[in-house]
């Protein structure tokens, strides 16, 4: 269905729909639920022939809108966190992830999505994996090294400074990471438990055996000698269902940003959900994570709070590289129908399911092929709560709300720079995709898909000596015929148009007038 269809749709439901009062309004609640290296084809709603069994996330898609174009802005998770909570491309800042350690990414002063949506009168909270650093040194004692991190280094009986209280969230509870220290509860700046030990990578082989998909790949430091992984999603899920209930009879609206720790590694299901898909332990996590999600769904329509609440899923960028004996074992190709993984700059990096149920704006059951950023949510919630953007805030975001809406024909994107590393960019304009680099993949040429899955898929392997690559994603989706020799024009308008792009510090069409 091309997206210029769902205009008169769009209009129609708005005209005909029955919408609570309380939609009709400007201030919806909104509740973000984010994913983590989540596939685009994991889903039912997104793939025909997924091994997973997803009812609650396609339950979702059946009554919203699924976007088919939507993209994170990066293939790894700090940077698509930052450009989702700032509206900014994490491009113009920094292409790295938070080591654990970190000081916090954002600028002094920069406006979040939390703190727009605290100004226009809303609660606000941040629920699971925060991942965009925190001011260590607030809590590290006086004398000790700065690259220390025993457990003993830190004062843990003070507030940690520069996480998601100090960044537009009135209310965080998490673990910063699942695979990344400290292994503690925090909650509004403060752990819960003290860590009392300083964990090895070893220690959690021994603590609880192997996980039963790939390794732990949690990273050594600080943590309470009781923490258990496997109790990490659970928790977090019961926090956001408590927080919603708690919301019912509450007079502002509110805004929560559930981070999900899952199906990143640690793969690691709970026993009731394993053997529950056909692919393996990494289905077992993703259908354990569908389920936490239908338990956040019900939680709102058990508080009435259905018909007056924005629901956005979507994923931080694409699968890790276990899909590749995913795949080879069990028939499932967690990006289908795309080339590349997390990290890569091929479409299956950064192009996740991305569903929107709005009330009053979008039709159940509809689909557009409208090509859409997750920086863009930041201008987009700003036009649904009236709130006037600086010019120094959401630099690339557009507005999709009068096209979601009926009152544009076509939607505001036509561009879109897609990068994980420093100098590894593609570009989106129109129908074609632009690698400006030897290959899509990134992480070096150890990353480069097998053999096997080039020939079942029929994708050819790259060629060295290419210096970059040209497609038409129109007729070639997979991304398998490079056109850049046919058409050297077509590849130095859309080199132009990424060095205008990243030179005039801005994209978002209002700062362009």
């Amino acid at each position: 269905m091309r997206t210029s269809t769902l205009t008169a749709v769009f209009s129609a439901i708005a005209l005909a729909a029955p919408v609570s009062a309380a939609a009709e309004t400007s201030r919806l609640n909104i509740v973000f639920i984010y994913a983590d290296d989540l596939g685009y084809g994991d889903l039912g709603s997104y793939n025909d022939g997924s091994k997973i069994p997803t009812p609650h996330l396609d339950r979702l898609a059946a009554e919203g809108l699924r976007l088919t174009d939507g993209h994170s802005s990066s293939g790894v998770c700090t940077p698509s966190r930052y450009a989702l909570l700032t509206g900014r491309a994490h491009w113009r800042d920094f292409h790295w992830i938070d080591r654990g350690f970190d000081p916090p990414f954002f600028k002094p002063g920069q406006l979040t999505m939390g703190g727009m949506l605290q100004q226009k009168g809303y609660a606000t909270a941040c629920i699971g994996k925060w991942h965009l650093g925190n001011d260590w040194d607030s809590i590290r004692k006086p004398g000790t090294p700065e690259d220390s991190i025993q457990h003993t280094d830190f004062d843990w009986s003070k507030p940690l400074r520069g996480g998601a209280n100090d960044h537009g969230f009135d209310y965080y509870f998490g673990d910063n990471v699942i695979n990344f220290p400290p292994y503690t509860w925090i909650e509004n700046g403060l752990v819960l438990h003290e860590p009392d030990m300083t964990y090895s990578r070893r220690d959690f082989t021994e603590m609880h055996g192997s996980p039963p998909e790939g390794g732990w790949e949690c990273r050594p430091g600080p943590g309470v000698s009781d923490w258990d992984p496997y109790k990490v999603l659970p928790t977090l899920t019961d926090k956001a269902v408590e927080y919603i209930r708690a919301r019912k009879d509450e007079p502002e609206p509110f805004f929560l940003y559930f981070s999900m720790p899952s199906p990143h590694t640690p793969i690691i299901p709970n026993e009731e959900f394993r053997g529950t898909s056909e692919a393996g332990p990494y289905g077992d996590f993703v259908v354990e994570t569908d389920h936490a999600c239908g338990r956040i769904l019900e939680a709102l329509r058990e508080a009435g709070l259905e018909s007056n609440t924005i629901v956005v899923f979507t994923s931080d960028n694409g699968p890790e590289i276990f899909a590749y004996a995913r795949d080879e074992q069990y028939d499932h190709w967690s990006a289908e129908p795309l080339r590349g993984l997390k990290r890569d700059i091929y479409e299956g990096g950064h192009r996740v399911p991305t569903i929107i149920r709005w009330p009053g704006v979008t039709e159940p059951g509809s689909v557009s092929d409208a090509l859409f950023s997750q920086v863009d949510f930041m201008a987009t919630f700003a036009s649904h709560t009236g709130f006037d953007l600086p010019r120094d805030s959401a630099e690339d975001s557009f507005d999709f709300l009068p096209y979601l809406k009926g009152e544009e024909a076509e939607p505001p994107r036509e561009s879109l720079i897609h990068n994980t590393r420093p100098d590894h960019y593609a570009i989106r304009d129109g129908r074609w995709l632009l690698v400006n680099h030897r290959t899509g993949v990134v992480g070096g040429d150890g990353r480069q898909p097998p053999p096997e899955w080039l020939e079942k898929h029929h994708v050819p392997p790259y060629e060295e000596d290419q210096e970059l690559a040209l497609y038409n994603l129109d007729d070639d989706l997979r991304q398998r015929k490079n056109l850049a020799a046919e058409k050297p024009e077509r590849v130095a308008a859309m080199q132009a148009l990424l060095e205008e792009i990243r030179e005039r510090g801005f994209s978002a069409p209002r700062l362009l007038e």
